[in-house]
């Protein structure tokens, strides 16, 4: 039981330390270039996440055609730059996904 308490509090800290920052400082005193900035934090922390699990096989940098998961990427990225709905590119990206994996047996 104890080890859920350290790992409870230890989320409570690190919340705390975020929040106070956002909570507690006025936004219009941030420097123009910050608040800019900030704009891309959502997109840059998305590729952070998806890009490994794209262009990473076994461990290894995989950016061959041979890579289901990439082309299935390439393919779900293309349909959001058409259709800007992200349940359609998701779908579209897992179907793409799904249909490599079959043909590649």
């Amino acid at each position: 039981m104890s080890e859920w308490i350290v790992i409870l509090g230890a989320g409570a800290v690190t919340f705390l330390t975020r929040a106070s920052f956002i909570v507690f400082a006025d936004p219009q005193k941030f420097p123009h270039a910050f608040r800019v900035a900030l704009a891309y934090v959502p997109a840059a922390v998305l590729a952070a996440i998806v890009v490994p699990g794209l262009a990473i096989t076994q461990g290894a940098l995989d950016l061959s055609p041979a890579n289901p998961r990439l082309v299935a990427g390439i393919a779900a990225f293309a349909v959001a730059l058409k259709v800007r709905n992200p349940i359609v590119s998701i779908g579209a990206g897992m179907a793409a996904l799904w249909a490599l994996q079959a043909l590649a047996g």
